[in-house]
């Protein structure tokens, strides 16, 4: 599928791993992920998720990120965009 060459191609190697684990969870019907579960599952640390998702919020054209809340960590709403 082309969105998985376009996705490694635009973002670094750890925006790329959100963005597929992003893509993951909203297949499952997730919309709100915790910066420190990412973290979690990812092997990557909170801030590292942080500041890369804030980055995405910006650039990520197929994706809606929003910085929804911050209670024990910053909680994010994602939702696909129809391109």
């Amino acid at each position: 599928m082309s969105t998985g060459k376009n996705i490694r191609e635009k973002y670094n190697e750890t925006q790329h791993k959100i963005v597929t684990y992003l893509h993951s969870g909203i297949d499952k019907g997730k919309h709100y992920f915790k910066s420190k579960y990412i973290a979690k599952d990812l092997g990557l640390s909170p801030k590292e998720v942080g500041t890369n998702m804030a980055i995405l919020a910006d650039m990520c054209k197929e994706l809606s990120i929003i910085r929804w809340s911050y209670s024990n960590s910053t909680t994010w709403m994602v939702t696909s965009r129809a391109l």
